[in-house]
């Protein structure tokens, strides 16, 4: 829930469009005009044509379509532990889903990137001081593109697809000029550039609406796509692209239609959600907030370096890894469960955990968070990770 369950707004435009008019959208309203042009409005002057479905799945599976179809190419490149909607043709794109036992086998036409993970990934921050990592991160897609896509299969690339900020595998923040290179790397070899934002866009951030756009303005993406909180709950979502983009996906010949993607009342939700971030400055109270979580949670991983093993987010998007050593930052998965549930059970505070090693509890609370209500959970888990320790001197 973007902006906070059953917000009266939100509630009222819903109600108010559905007491007058519902329709699929093969009957044209001006809900369903408004609303693209408010999405289009926050984003960079390229992306200006919209298409409407009705759920991230279905946004990052038109979106594959749409890039297959202006390439001719059919190679992709996720990241790994990426996670991208539960279509067939997504989970073919998901190692969060492919690694799993008895998931299907990953297609050749599909190639994973390590993720750009700087505390726990292929390559580690700590061993290459003063490095800049989303460069060397970076070399690692071209490295793909270069020995498996062009000498192996002959091909060139389809589409680059990445969330902005990685989500399900384990709150990740991608280095400063990585998407830059990444990008850039992708494009020479005949592909376009994808950002799933169906998670952290709409202003979580809190310094940017769209997560792309963290590492610069000339950081732009062929085609964007955006679901969860677009409705706060209620199923709407988007694709965002080019004018070149959707001219060759219109030349197909192909008419492009959803029942009810950009129906007048999924639209009326959305265009109110985007009101209230607006004009209740949901953005900002996302970066003040989130840098005051960010802070005291930096503390606190200093008073329990040998539980805490990593802080890190940006807005209202945060992860905390817990470990069982500082050294060889071993996963505390079994500790880090016993918090999620503890949360619940004993404080009333919903949370959850993932990452490879399902080892980050992750926080993307409503943009409505309040410093207090950070102050209770910080209270909570600095209690629980003070258990954690005491429980492991008492084994020793």
């Amino acid at each position: 829930m973007l902006v906070g369950h059953c917000h009266p707004d939100v509630v009222k435009a819903g109600v108010e469009q559905m007491q007058q008019l519902n329709t699929n959208s093969r009957f044209l309203h001006d809900n369903l005009v408004i609303c693209a042009e408010k999405i289009v409005s926050k984003m960079p002057e390229s992306l200006s044509v919209c298409f409407f479905v009705n759920s991230g799945s279905e946004a990052n599976d038109l979106a594959i379509r749409l890039a297959r179809q202006h390439t001719g190419n059919t190679d992709i490149i996720t990241l790994d532990h990426a996670y991208h909607g539960h279509l067939t043709s997504l989970i073919d794109i998901s190692p969060y889903k492919l690694n799993l036992p008895g998931a299907p086998k990953k297609p050749d036409h599909v190639h994973v990137a390590p993720v750009p993970d700087v505390y726990r990934g292929k390559i580690r921050a700590e061993d290459h001081p003063e490095e800049d990592m989303g460069k060397l991160y970076a070399l690692e897609v071209k490295k793909l593109i270069d020995e498996n896509v062009i000498e192996q299969r002959g091909q060139k690339v389809c589409a680059y697809i990445a969330e902005s900020l990685q989500s399900c595998g384990g709150q990740i923040i991608l280095p400063h000029n990585y998407l830059r290179n990444v990008y850039k790397y992708v494009r020479e070899a005949g592909g376009v550039c994808i950002a799933d934002e169906v998670q952290v866009g709409f202003g979580r951030s809190g310094t940017h609406y769209w997560a792309f756009q963290l590492d610069g303005s000339d950081v732009l993406p062929d085609i964007v796509t955006v679901g969860k909180p677009m409705g706060n709950g209620h199923p709407v979502a988007a694709v965002i692209t080019t004018e070149a983009v959707a001219r060759s996906f219109e030349a197909t010949g192909i008419q492009y239609f959803n029942t009810y993607g950009g129906n007048p009342v999924s639209c009326a939700i959305a265009i109110s959600v985007m009101n209230v971030v607006d004009n209740e400055n949901m953005m900002e109270n996302a970066k003040d907030v989130g840098e005051y979580i960010l802070s005291e949670l930096k503390c606190m991983q200093g008073k329990f370096p040998d539980v805490i093993g990593d802080v890190r987010g940006v807005g209202l998007f945060i992860g905390v890894e817990l470990i069982k050593d500082r050294k060889t930052k071993t996963p505390a998965t079994v500790e880090t469960r016993e918090v999620v549930n503890r949360m619940k059970d004993e404080e009333g505070i919903l949370v959850s955990s993932d990452g490879p090693d399902v080892n980050v509890i992750k926080l993307k609370p409503p943009m409505v968070f309040s410093k207090a209500n950070a102050d209770r959970f910080l209270r909570a888990l600095k209690k629980m990770v003070s258990d954690i320790r005491a429980q492991r001197y008492q084994l020793l």
